[in-house]
């Protein structure tokens, strides 16, 4: 006997999805994670990503946060592309900038969301609550992984992938 496909996760059930498992969690500043989350996949959809990579972008720290499971992402009712990107975009231990930023780069769709999330954890305004090291340890960290996959102060870069995975400018 044969499973029946799943249809996969929308949008808003991947959402339904990361509010629950970050239930809880706050970022550096003590904001509701979820803040973050909902600013990603709206910086996602302001850039002209499709559904997929909004799902991901909604997941995209659970996993590296523990909240999720590897085993739980590879059997969730999503299409491989948003898993794919969505384990693209989770840091590893110890794993080198550059090669974090060689997977991103080689996974279709990625781009966008690690953008999305770079422009929301750069946020002046989110900065400005923390103490000057720590602003000024993340906007370092945050310009090198900028530097690190081609992408220019508001714009991406000649070359680097556009939301429909193509290269070139977008404007």
């Amino acid at each position: 006997m044969t499973e029946t496909p799943r249809a996969p996760l929308t949008p808003a059930e991947a959402e339904t999805v990361a509010r629950a498992a970050h239930a809880g969690q706050t970022d550096k500043a003590g904001r509701p994670y979820a803040e973050h989350l909902r600013a990603v996949a709206e910086g996602v959809r302001r850039r002209g990503g499709d559904e997929e990579q909004i799902a991901a972008a909604w997941l995209h720290d659970a996993v590296e946060d523990g909240r999720l499971s590897d085993q739980w992402l590879e059997e969730a009712a999503l299409t491989r592309r948003t898993k794919d990107i969505v384990l693209a975009v989770t840091k590893r231990p110890g794993e080198p900038p550059e090669a974090y930023a060689a997977r991103i780069l080689t996974t279709p769709g990625a781009l966008l969301v690690k953008e999305a999330d770079l422009a929301h954890n750069a946020d002046p305004a989110r900065l400005a609550v923390l103490d000057e090291a720590t602003r000024t340890r993340l906007t370092e960290k945050y310009t090198r992984m900028r530097a690190l996959l081609g992408l220019v102060a508001g714009e991406r870069s000649e070359g680097t992938e556009g939301p429909d995975g193509r290269t070139g400018r977008t404007d």
